[in-house]
């Protein structure tokens, strides 16, 4: 049973932190694209560990409501992030959006997926 509250504001949270993490170190965006991307894959993951250990905290680990979780992130991430890059300062194209960005929220259900088959093994 997902518990929708907690799951919602730490959802939240899953776009809250990359996105500020990503004004911190905006300046490499130009001067070392690799780099800042690599940076922003490693912030995505390492909030989405610490915020799913956040959830399951005092509860069973389930598979179904880890992916259930991390996919709720994923769609919630996109929705934060479509009003700043369709309309915002930093207009993107959906094609260039998805490249650059969105398609790094899908590491929220992958990650909940296999972070939860290891906790069952």
């Amino acid at each position: 049973m997902i518990l929708w509250k907690r799951a919602a504001f730490l959802g939240f949270l899953s776009w809250l932190i990359p996105f500020a993490v990503s004004f911190i170190v905006f300046f490499l965006k130009k001067s070392n694209p690799p780099l800042f991307g690599a940076l922003m894959g490693l912030v995505v993951l390492l909030t989405g560990g610490a915020l799913l250990t956040r959830y399951f905290r005092n509860r069973p680990v389930s598979v179904r409501e880890a992916v259930a979780v991390g996919a709720l992130w994923f769609f919630m991430n996109l929705v934060f992030d479509y009003p700043l890059f369709a309309y915002g300062p930093m207009q993107l194209t959906a094609p260039a959006y998805y490249s650059e960005i969105g398609l790094a929220y899908l590491a929220f259900p992958a990650f909940a997926f296999w972070a939860a088959r290891l906790v069952k093994a």
